[in-house]
């Protein structure tokens, strides 16, 4: 085969939820957008990821429902389901390898401590996250940071923005499918959390790590969280992962426009079951009419990107 020539890439995307309550609707939508456009595409996977780094709020039992409600919905997976608690080692040594080139320093701030420096601070910058974190760790000397770290001081783990930046590409970006490149700017984020004591790897860190480790080609998720793609695209292009391509889809919301979420009650699958909904009828409700395992999964895409169901709709808002 000539140099030149290279075999077509397999598509993979992956749906990736936290164990932390049951399945609802947003959910629907967001597993069914990654599972058509899979099982649409010659060759192509779709991986079930359980992202439960928050030991203090996943369950196994939600970790079960979920497994239990795709099932119920139609959809199928391939492969094993990758458990992100099982994989702490890996992340851990990822973390190693950021802090090996000066990318890391040890943050003792308390969140109440931050607040109270951000509201002395006229005019504090923001982030996708809230009010950027000042710096104040930052500027600790190298013996400063050993005695704390020697007493045992409580403390997470930061991203050096400004060292990051230095080390990556000028011309950082990633590919949005339906738009094109799309140019990132991490500094947005300032000195993020990669690691804290009750959760020894952030949600930045891990996702970005288990794409690389399994293959996934594209990343589809709601446009809530495109913000997090310019992060995301700093932390692969500093470890050498190769970057995914992108498809932000719209948000399901409510009836009163509000985005469907756990906190805001948004009706779990398994009580739509328990009130006698069909899986085609909650498919429906979650924008994909078309029938799971139908011939061409791909037009469920097509209409769940502009639908418009009474009381729910897609919004891009």
């Amino acid at each position: 085969m000539p140099a030149s020539s290279t075999p077509p890439q397999s598509l993979v995307t992956r749906f990736a939820p936290s164990p932390t309550g049951l399945l609802h609707l947003g959910h629907a939508h967001a597993a069914l957008f990654a599972w058509s456009l899979a099982r649409a595409a010659p060759g192509g996977r779709f991986l079930l990821r359980l992202e439960d780094i928050d030991a203090t709020r996943c369950r196994p039992e939600f970790a079960a429902a979920i497994a239990e409600d795709l099932a119920w919905l139609g959809l199928d997976w391939d492969g094993a389901v990758r458990v992100q608690s099982a994989h702490m080692a890996d992340y851990a040594a990822v973390l190693e390898r950021l802090a090996g080139r000066g990318l890391l320093y040890p943050c003792f701030c308390t969140r109440a401590a931050i607040a109270r420096e951000v509201a002395a601070a006229a005019g504090a910058p923001h982030g996708p996250d809230g009010p950027l974190y000042p710096g104040t760790c930052r500027r600790l000397s190298a013996g400063e940071r050993a005695d704390r770290l020697a007493r045992g001081d409580p403390h997470a783990l930061r991203l050096d923005m400004a060292a990051a930046l230095r080390q990556a590409p000028r011309d950082l970006a990633w590919h949005e499918v339906g738009e094109g490149p799309v140019r990132c700017d991490p500094a947005r984020f300032g000195d993020a959390v990669l690691a804290r004591k009750e959760m020894p790897a952030s949600y930045h860190l891990c996702v970005t790590h288990d794409d690389d480790a399994q293959g996934v080609t594209l990343v589809t998720r709601a446009e809530d969280l495109r913000p997090a793609t310019h992060l995301h695209r700093l932390l692969q292009a500093l470890m050498g992962w190769p970057a995914p391509a992108y498809r932000h889809h719209p948000l399901l919301r409510g009836a009163d426009g509000r985005r469907l979420s756990k906190r805001d009650g948004a009706p779990a699958l398994r009580a739509l079951r328990a009130a006698g909904l069909s899986a085609g009828q909650v498919r429906a409700m979650a924008g994909f009419a078309a029938q799971a395992g139908s011939a061409d999964p791909s037009a469920a895409v097509a209409e769940a990107d502009d639908v418009v169901q009474p009381g729910l709709g897609a919004s891009r808002r």
